[in-house]
């Protein structure tokens, strides 16, 4: 139980900035914490759903709750992921060759395709949730956060690391822990929602094989990077997803 908690810990340190505690001695490595990715995805999953419920609930149209959520899981996770969508962005669309993107994915400036592809990303999000407005309630936030952290363990899992060094090399590697976590949240989610929860699922895989094999092609392999894109991908499209097919 104590390792357990201090893989949660990593996680919690690694996928947001809520407050973890101290880990006393040496950490655990980021390929043992991983099976812990999805109950990180839960806590802010019920972040965005309390300041969204919240927003509504005090009398907010729906596009602003959306900002206002949207904002809240930036803050909780130091748009940690919105910066890895920028950085891969940028690496695939001006690189000219797997090196080239590399060091320009190492480039803490933001070039115009990263610049794009938050701005689409960004407006599809608010969009979905916009038009879902009260229908997005605390089942969607936490099945969406739960599994686009799956997603994140989809490519760890499946993927070699594009680098010798940096986060992606560091959580490669496979984990029996890890796929059993990942199992056990796609069959919560069928559970909790129904064939939404399928939906949502299926969209995760289909967005992890597209940024895999995207990276793969083009960098060689995964890095710290592609997982943020790939964790901010599906949860866009999961919304998506839920706005097209069960609007409420």
């Amino acid at each position: 139980m104590n390792a357990a908690l201090r893989e949660f810990r990593v996680a919690l340190m690694l996928l947001s900035r809520l407050p973890a505690g101290r880990i006393e001695g040496a950490a655990p490595n980021l390929a043992d914490a991983r099976w812990a990715f999805p109950l990180v995805g839960l806590a802010l999953g019920l972040i965005g759903w309390a300041v969204h419920a919240g927003a509504l609930a005090s009398g907010a149209p729906a596009p602003v709750a959306a900002v206002l959520a949207l904002a809240a899981l930036a803050l909780a996770t130091g748009a940690l992921h919105f910066d890895g969508l920028a950085d891969f962005a940028d690496g695939i669309g001006g690189g000219r060759d797997g090196a080239h993107a590399l060091e320009i994915m190492r480039d803490s400036r933001v070039g115009s395709y990263g610049v794009l592809a938050l701005i689409l990303i960004v407006a599809l999000w608010l969009a979905a949730l916009s038009s879902l407005g009260a229908a997005a309630g605390l089942a969607p936030f936490l099945v969406i956060g739960a599994l686009s952290r799956v997603a994140m363990i989809g490519l760890q899992e499946t993927q070699p690391a594009a680098r010798s060094d940096g986060m992606g090399r560091m959580a490669a590697g496979r984990s029996g822990r890890a796929r059993l976590s990942a199992a056990a949240v796609v069959l919560l989610a069928g559970l909790a929602v129904g064939w939404q929860g399928v939906a949502l699922a299926a969209t995760c895989a289909v967005v992890a094989a597209g940024t895999g094999v995207l990276a793969r092609r083009k960098l060689g392999g995964i890095t710290g990077d592609v997982l943020g894109a790939t964790q901010l991908l599906a949860e866009a499209f999961c919304w998506a997803v839920l706005a097209t097919f069960w609007p409420g």
